[in-house]
């Protein structure tokens, strides 16, 4: 196509978690958009009140995509979000409705919008034989062991997401290149007119907020939920278990497993180092438009006049 205004439309909504994505996202669209959620947790059924997934009543108003798709035993990679995220909003454009990506993977959204760096595809065998070696090693082992062969991974990948740290040292041991040395992208893709909208908030409004998320958790049955998911067999390895609100029930091989309210503490903290990193992931994404997600009408001034803009004729309804 020709000229910007010919290509398909997509939407970005993205920001730190409990920043308020949901509830903006159930405010303002009433009809003519599907969401594709960019979160790594809400793909896992049976992971509900630890990954915050929407209430019924949006689910039933805004149809959603790659939410509730895979077992907490599977995994998916980023590469996996790609190509069914592209899938997703092929199939929202053809419906005559625009799909707006939301969620907290940062990643997940960098790699949609600017394209996967060119690493070497992964080799099964190689693959796990690394898990076997470190089934038995913690996290703060595996950890040690990435910094001293690629210290920006290191630094980026969270202790507990132990699928990302073995794929930065497959990476390493296929190619002799670190992980961080395959480079993204740094223009979005051609393909698509995008449209990005970041959410941000005071750092203490935000460590406040996901620290009553945390507590509305254990209200809700957080406690329940995982004990269930125990008694189903889900152990410590199992991918959706490796989340934040998850593994921390879990502890450390070797260790006690903390009570309830240590546990509830770790969540909180984890969660707010969790947000901490967002924001400065979030920060590199280019042609950002930014707002304040704190103002008291619950639609930050200036975005409904900036989709309405981006959307002219579309026959989008915005409440």
């Amino acid at each position: 196509m020709s000229s910007r205004t010919e290509k398909p439309k997509v939407i970005l909504l993205f920001g730190a978690t409990g920043v308020g994505k949901t509830a903006l996202l159930g405010r303002m669209f009433s009809q003519g958009v599907e969401l594709v959620s960019a979160d790594a947790l809400q793909i896992y059924r049976q992971l509900d009140i630890g990954t915050a997934k929407p209430d019924t009543e949006i689910l039933s108003r805004i149809p959603h995509h790659l939410i509730n798709i895979l077992d907490y035993s599977e995994s998916f990679s980023v590469g996996d979000f790609c190509t069914r995220a592209d899938e997703a909003v092929q199939e929202i454009l053809q419906r005559g409705n625009i799909p707006i990506l939301s969620g907290g993977t940062a990643y997940y959204l960098k790699s949609w919008l600017l394209g996967m760096p060119a690493t070497p595809v992964s080799n099964p065998q190689l693959r796990g034989a690394l898990e076997l070696k470190w089934a038995d090693k913690s996290d703060d082992e595996l950890k040690k062991e990435l910094e001293l062969i690629d210290p920006v991974s290191a630094d980026r990948i969270s202790r507990g997401d132990r699928y990302r740290m073995l794929r930065a040292l497959e990476v390493h041991l296929q190619s002799g290149r670190s992980l961080s040395s395959y480079k993204v992208p740094d223009t979005p893709r051609e393909d698509y007119q995008v449209l990005s909208i970041g959410l941000k908030r005071e750092r203490s409004e935000l460590y406040h907020r996901i620290n009553q998320r945390v507590e509305k958790m254990f209200e809700e049955g957080l406690a329940e939920e995982v004990a269930a998911l125990r008694n189903q067999g889900a152990i410590r390895e199992h991918p959706g278990m490796k989340a934040i609100g998850y593994r921390e029930w879990f502890g450390e091989p070797g260790e006690p497993v903390p009570d309830a309210a240590a546990v509830k503490e770790l969540i909180a903290r984890n969660t707010r180092r969790y947000a901490k990193r967002q924001i400065t992931f979030f920060s590199s994404l280019p042609e950002v438009h930014w707002f304040d997600a704190s103002e008291d009408s619950g639609v930050p001034g200036g975005i409904i006049s900036l989709i309405d803009d981006y959307l002219k004729n579309n026959t989008i309804r915005i409440t």
